[in-house]
């Protein structure tokens, strides 16, 4: 597996006549940056134009990035970035290398309906698409105030949150009940992990979000995200006129034990259900038994095999699979290692988007992550329409 796969497309297609996509884009190996992101944008446009999309259609862009202090500024001028109003898609620009060789990747997410998408953009860091009574909000690049940020990891922490929860409530909403999904930067997760989960937690407890309540999924991972002294960085995915009906959170405790045993606070998964389909968030994984330890230390092939094998006892206690999986990021600590599992994952995952990118897990054992979102068949009539 290397980059011979310019573009790797997955659709859903639900009975109400909205189709997802999830495409992810390669840049062609050897060229430098500019020419890479020109690829880039050449690929995507001639892929959104096979497909029959608009740029419209665009709801999430995240770009992979292998220096994003230097690249990040060209992104932003390039059509990956930019648009009009109608096409402008939510961004997030985070620093970590595309494997093996890119200087960055797409990864970007658009939906198709029998109407046009009616999108609001709150700010610079929050698009708001509005869908059939629910509001989908999409918040990216989120990160301290000023120009070289401020504080400790904990600050920052509590400065991202502070930015989501005030737009949240802004519409009314909250994060404890509205918000379904984070994505934590951290620019040295080894050394920042924990301040960051500190805060998290005292945060959350602020919030109402306890382990006698729940928690949210996420990803907390290494990257930058576009100014030097930043320590963590977010995206987050929330939906405003959520029901609680519609909300079931995922596990499997044969094989996973709550990330609340070891005082971390996440979902392994959520699930939020339609009436004609479910999609299944699934949080950064890792090679983890039921108690909570590493397994196969060292060896990075059996790490991902354990992890992938976890992530499917996720999705089956959430009535999908890993056929459902719409696109998977497999975080490396090691950029080393991708020779030792490409074979794995061209045999296992054919035609399915992957990024593959260098970022290390929060512990230094695990050395593989995955995440990724399913959307699998649902037939309830009574519930919201997507």
């Amino acid at each position: 597996m290397n980059n011979e796969r310019e573009v790797s497309v997955k659709t859903f297609r639900g009975t109400t006549g909205e189709a997802e996509y999830f495409l992810h884009v390669n840049a062609p190996e050897g060229a430098g940056f500019e020419g890479q992101l020109k690829a880039v944008e050449n690929r995507y446009a001639a892929s959104l134009k096979s497909l029959g999309l608009t740029p419209d259609t665009a709801v999430f862009r995240r770009v992979f990035l292998s220096d994003v202090l230097n690249q990040a500024g060209l992104v932003r001028q390039s059509g990956l970035f930019a648009g009009s109003a109608g096409s402008r898609a939510a961004v997030s620009l985070v620093q970590q290398m595309p494997l093996p060789s890119g200087k960055l990747s797409l990864l970007a997410y658009h939906i198709q309906g029998r109407a046009p998408l009616a999108k609001q953009r709150l700010s610079d860091n929050h698009l708001l698409v509005k869908r059939k009574g629910l509001s989908h909000l999409w918040s990216t690049g989120l990160a301290a105030p000023g120009r070289d940020g401020v504080g400790s990891a904990g600050e920052q922490t509590r400065a991202v949150f502070g930015d989501l929860v005030r737009t949240l409530e802004s519409r009314s909403a909250t994060l404890r009940d509205h918000c379904v999904r984070t994505w934590i930067y951290m620019k040295d997760v080894d050394l920042f992990y924990q301040g960051m989960v500190d805060a998290r937690r005292e945060l959350f407890a602020r919030h109402g979000l306890t382990k006698d309540t729940h928690y949210i999924a996420s990803t907390g991972i290494e990257g930058a995200c576009g100014r030097q002294f930043d320590l963590v960085g977010m995206d987050a995915y929330s939906i405003l006129g959520l029901e609680p009906r519609q909300v079931s959170y995922l596990n499997d405790l044969d094989r996973l034990c709550p990330a609340k045993n070891y005082n971390i606070t996440f979902e392994r998964g959520t699930r939020i259900a339609y009436s004609d389909r479910a999609h299944c968030f699934i949080s950064g994984t890792a090679c983890i038994d039921k108690a909570g330890e590493i397994l196969h230390p060292g060896d990075v092939l059996r790490q991902l095999v354990r992890t992938i094998e976890n992530i499917e006892a996720l999705l089956r206690s959430g009535k999908a699979s890993l056929a459902d999986m719409m696109y998977l990021i497999i975080y490396l600590r090691d950029p080393a290692d991708f020779p030792r599992i490409a074979g794995y994952l061209k045999d296992n995952f054919p035609g399915m988007p992957l990024a593959v990118v260098q970022g290390a897990v929060c512990r230094p054992g695990w050395l593989v992550e995955v995440e990724g979102i399913a959307a699998a068949k649902n037939d309830a009539p009574s519930l919201p329409p997507f």
